[in-house]
């Protein structure tokens, strides 16, 4: 059958079914007649095989096109998926996700280690290097004395309630940015992750550096740890989510590569899911507590906050190693 002739041909169940379509899309599936739902369903198949069809012939582009217009509203219609419920939500909020990091924790551990290493060279290289600060400081703090900086906070003449806003907003940003990128990166077997992780840490352990020679520890880890521990967190979860990814490609055990690394990548994904409570803590936190410096509050109140948010996030983070170790207690006491 020549190309003019199908379309002649098939154009009438073609229009049948958009009409369906539209009746359906504006007023619901319920609206259709029993019959008229059999036949959605029945057109929905042969216009489907009308598409292949045209496909496998090289056929017109246009007819094509509206063809998989019509084969992708049917199937929109016909397997309209399930809404997520927010007791589902909050389920794998309060349960799955801590489950699943204690399962990937060694990914986590991994993504921890290659930051510190980061943290730790970068500390060095200003200790060794001090002239390599334009390298490895982050840009924006190159120009700013931090003996100056603490000082105008101080006095009430540091940044302006709009500045510390834009610039809570520009760092709260900037970080999620670093965290889908770490998580992306990891189908470059993990390298891009492994980078993401370590050159971040660097610059961290630079600026800590640079605050650390001006006699400032204190004061730089009471502006960085109340929001740093929950963002920090959330990052290196970001990279395990990458190093998981990267799993899926270097060790399929046993699977074909593709499926593999598609199980690993929607557990990848879960991970990734998981971080963004903690970004919104670590946001309100650093918009916030982190830009209240002293002496309005003290170094030793804000970093005995961030000892106390550390500890209430890794408590939930570690919850299900608690539930595991009861039940194993329970268990043993059953024996008894």
């Amino acid at each position: 059958m020549e190309m003019p002739e199908f379309i002649e041909a098939r154009r009438p169940r073609w229009q049948q079914l958009e009409s369906l379509l539209d009746k359906a899309e504006s007023s619901g599936l319920r609206a259709l007649q029993l019959e008229e739902a059999r036949t959605l369903g029945k057109l929905y198949r042969a216009v489907s095989s009308d598409l292949l069809w045209v496909r496998a012939r090289s056929g017109s582009a246009d007819v094509s096109e509206y063809l998989n217009d019509l084969v992708g509203r049917a199937y929109a219609i016909t397997y309209p998926g399930q809404r997520p419920r927010f007791s589902d939500v909050w389920g794998f909020v309060a349960r799955g996700f801590p489950a699943l990091l204690r399962q990937e924790w060694r990914m986590y551990a991994a993504s921890v280690l290659l930051f510190l290493a980061g943290v730790g060279f970068g500390y060095l290289g200003m200790m060794v290097d001090p002239d390599a600060a334009p390298y490895l400081v982050p840009g924006e703090h190159l120009s700013l004395d931090p003996v100056q900086r603490a000082a105008d906070e101080a006095s009430g003449e540091g940044m302006s309630v709009e500045q510390q806003a834009a610039f809570s907003s520009f760092l709260f940003t900037h970080n999620i940015e670093v965290a889908f990128l770490a998580f992306a990166l990891g189908i470059t077997v993990g390298v891009g992750t492994a980078l993401m992780l370590f050159i971040n840490g660097l610059m961290l352990g630079a600026l800590a550096q640079v605050y650390t020679a001006k006699g400032l520890a204190g004061w730089f880890w009471a502006w960085i740890l109340p929001h740093g521990i929950p963002e920090i967190t959330a990052i290196c979860i970001a990279g395990a989510a990458g190093f998981v990814i990267a799993r899926g490609q270097v060790a399929p055990r046993g699977l074909p590569r593709g499926l593999a690394l598609r199980q690993e990548a929607v557990r990848a994904v879960k991970l990734l899911f998981g971080t963004l409570a903690l970004f919104v803590l670590a946001g309100f936190i650093e918009g916030t507590i982190s830009q209240i410096h002293p002496p309005k509050l003290s170094v030793a109140f804000k970093i005995s906050f961030a000892l106390t948010v550390g500890v209430g996030v890794y408590a939930y983070l570690g919850s299900d190693w608690l539930r595991g170790a009861e039940k194993k207690d329970l268990t043993l006491h059953g024996q008894r």
